[in-house]
């Protein structure tokens, strides 16, 4: 049986869904006006070797999953998730001054990595309470939603920039100082507009369970290979600043690199809820089927490009098959674990997937600096092969309800 509405009535998302997706709107924003200059920034102003550029993505990507693997669990034991998600997005927000004010590499590294760590203390509950608020047969829909409105945060940050870049004459460290406006909103929004759930396991109404070794072997084989193909889907696509730095490559002016990652998840934004919704009907096998092959092809495409099409052509199939597979992967791992654990489970989930990131951006700059574009790009055809193969050979293709398992707590 699945969690849903009253009999006959016709199941909606609640309205906070929307309050985090606004949240989550501000802070992309916030994020996309530096990440869509900084690659740029490092190479030219900086003088960073791409190596280097790898290796930062990389390592902020780590510090971002090694974080989320400790917030979930404690979200969990505490049987809160707000307040992690107030220290983290205050955390974000703060260390966005060391931007405009770095004059090294090493203080661009020290503010992604603290950045990061801000990012995984509140993604991981974030999840958690947006799986507690919203009813089992439409959680595709809400985590969906949940990225289209935060991509178009990174459809709003890149224009933002490209006009600042414009108007300032090319003046990054003021574009980075301005960022932090659409950020601090975010917490202002957060403190006073988001609620926890009722449903969410606490001390209080005695349905908190302890986080311990027995706790993480009742997790089921739906919810670990979940957890494989997602990794496997992060080694294929390693950071986004190769975008940009592809774009750059083939001519694209440092004013409007911003462009690439505004036409990635411009389509990611598009993609995310009517693919969510879908994920809540149809065999999850066929639709992260289809973002594989889609993913193969961007990176071929990348590959070959010599001309701005072809680079934008490239980016905006990659943010198609982000918007296929990201409701999908979060509404399984939502699906296939108990209430009382569900904050462990996204941790895990995030610290697999940000391991493998970090390993594929480094690799991935290394592959830059030694055979170019090209090899960097079929290299992640190659892993996103792979992560086709998986998908085919997935056990937990159809929904799972966790109504199976015992203890499990959901919002009627």
């Amino acid at each position: 049986m699945t969690p849903s509405a009253e009999p006959g009535a016709d199941p909606r998302l609640p309205a906070q869904i929307i309050v985090l997706g606004l949240i989550s709107l501000l802070t992309a924003m916030s994020s996309a006006m530096i990440i869509g200059l900084l690659p740029v920034f490092l190479a030219t102003v900086l003088s960073v070797h791409m190596t280097s550029i790898g290796i930062i993505e990389g390592f902020a990507g780590a510090a971002n999953s090694i974080t989320k693997i400790f917030s979930g669990a404690l979200s969990d034991l505490i049987g809160r998730r707000k307040p992690l998600l107030v220290f983290g997005y205050g955390l974000s927000a703060l260390v966005k001054v060391l931007f405009p004010l770095a004059d090294t590499a090493l203080t661009v590294f020290i503010a992604r990595a603290i950045d990061r760590v801000g990012k995984g203390a509140r993604d991981a509950p974030r999840d958690a309470l947006l799986a507690d608020m919203t009813p089992a047969a439409l959680r595709g829909s809400g985590f969906g939603l949940r990225a289209a409105l935060y991509t178009l945060g990174f459809v709003l940050g890149p224009l933002s920039a490209i006009g600042l870049m414009v108007l300032s004459d090319n003046n990054f460290r003021l574009v980075f100082w301005i960022a932090l406006l659409p950020a601090l909103a975010a917490i202002v929004v957060l403190a006073f507009c988001v609620t926890e759930s009722p449903g969410v396991p606490s001390l209080d109404n005695g349905t908190r369970r302890r986080v311990d070794r027995g706790a993480l072997l009742s997790l089921a084989l739906p919810y670990w290979w979940a957890v494989a193909i997602a990794a496997m889907f992060a080694l294929a696509r390693f950071s986004e600043a190769f975008l940009i730095l592809k774009a750059h490559a083939v001519g694209v002016e440092q004013a409007f690199t911003p462009l690439i990652i505004m036409m990635t998840y411009l389509v990611y934004s598009a993609a995310a809820y009517p693919c969510g919704k879908l994920a809540d009907r149809i065999d999850r096998r066929l639709q992260l089927g289809a973002a594989s092959l889609i993913l193969i092809a961007a990176d071929f495409v990348l590959a070959d490009a010599d001309a701005v099409w072809g680079a934008v052509a490239g980016a905006m199939l990659w943010g198609l098959q982000m918007g296929i597979s990201y409701g999908l992967l979060n509404a399984a791992i939502a699906d296939t674990v108990p209430a009382h654990l569900r904050g462990t489970a996204f941790g895990i989930y995030d610290f697999v997937t940000g391991l493998a990131t970090f390993v594929a951006s480094a690799a991935a700059g290394w592959c830059w600096s030694i055979g170019g574009p090209n090899l960097t790009f079929q290299i992640g055809a190659g892993a996103a092969a792979a992560a086709l193969i998986m998908v085919l050979i997935w056990p937990g293709s159809t929904r799972r309800s966790v109504d199976s398992y015992p203890g499990s707590v959901e919002p009627k």
